[in-house]
């Protein structure tokens, strides 16, 4: 099941269901079957997998005059980030690629050891935007903005000191993540300024459902800056994959439903080129992750976004 949170124009977020070109609302299709659904993404992923089967029986059941009247053409509708606000800090994991690794130890003063645990920061809130929006480039800040392409993993349920063999009962689904980089900006290893600026969070376009996503350690993911083919990899080369992250993150911190999880980027960001490359105002960056989409932004000048 893929999911979106959309607007048209202006109007306040929404819920919704893709079926094929077109966007199903999920509070209306509720309300015409008499059967109530949420009206927004985080509302609908604390009913857990019993909401996911009560919108596929209610879309499974309702007739094609039902469907047109709750209905919109992908085309009529601004798709938002997944999760416009989380409630609380993104998870970032640093360094879960073994090239990457060497490619940041190269260019960018970390060690070129193999983590022997996952590498944890976090970006704010306040960083997400959705497909097709802006990222700021405040040059007054930094001269280096990069890019990451990045499987997110969405949690589906609380949890504390979750085992890995169960780890996978806890995800709810899938979308991209693209984190956002201003090498220059870090501070004494701190990573919290370069990764979690305004804008530096772009997600989406979709959340994809675990059901639908056969196994998310064989995902190709792809970037391109203006074009050209920076990044290609595939999760499978994760030094920690998705039970790893979610045990060791659990026994930290509590999960919650709706919490997200960027699990790394692969080789190919513009630190690690020779001569290195990073991105500008007029940069057309797209981040793909196979089975859920194209996350497509653009770069701008702070200025020229004020």
């Amino acid at each position: 099941m893929k999911l979106v949170t959309y607007r048209i124009n202006h109007t306040p977020a929404r819920l919704g269901f893709v079926e094929g070109e077109m966007i199903v609302d999920a509070e209306k299709l509720g309300h015409i079957k008499q059967s109530p659904l949420p009206d927004n993404m985080l509302d609908f992923i604390d009913l857990g997998i019993d909401g996911i089967n009560h919108a596929i029986q209610l879309l499974n059941t309702a007739t094609k005059e039902e469907l047109l009247d709750c209905s919109i053409p992908m085309g009529n509708a601004t798709l938002m980030a997944p999760i416009p606000k989380p409630r609380k800090n993104i998870f970032g994991i640093g360094l879960n690629y073994t090239e990457h690794v060497a490619e940041s130890a190269r260019t960018l003063d970390t060690s070129k050891e193999l983590p022997q645990e996952p590498v944890v920061f976090s970006k704010p809130t306040s960083a997400v935007i959705g497909p097709e929006e802006n990222i700021i480039h405040n040059q007054k800040i930094t001269k280096q903005l990069d890019y990451e392409v990045e499987l997110a993993v969405i949690i589906g349920k609380r949890g504390k000191n979750v085992p890995k063999e169960e780890a996978m009962d806890y995800v709810y689904g899938y979308t991209v993540i693209n984190d956002i980089s201003a090498r220059d900006c870090r501070r004494a290893g701190q990573w919290i300024v370069s990764k979690g600026q305004d804008t530096f969070a772009p997600m989406g376009p979709v959340l994809v459902t675990k059901a639908d996503i056969e196994d998310p350690h064989n995902l190709n993911l792809s970037l391109k800056l203006n074009g050209e083919q920076r990044q290609s990899s595939n999760t499978k080369y994760m030094l920690f994959n998705i039970n790893d992250l979610i045990h060791d993150l659990s026994t930290v911190f509590t999960l919650e439903p709706g919490d997200i999880i960027a699990t790394g980027t692969p080789a190919g960001v513009g630190a690690g080129m020779t001569p290195q490359s990073f991105m500008w105002p007029g940069d057309v960056v797209e981040a793909t992750v196979e089975g859920i989409g194209t996350l497509r932004n653009y770069v701008v000048d702070s200025e020229a976004a004020n």
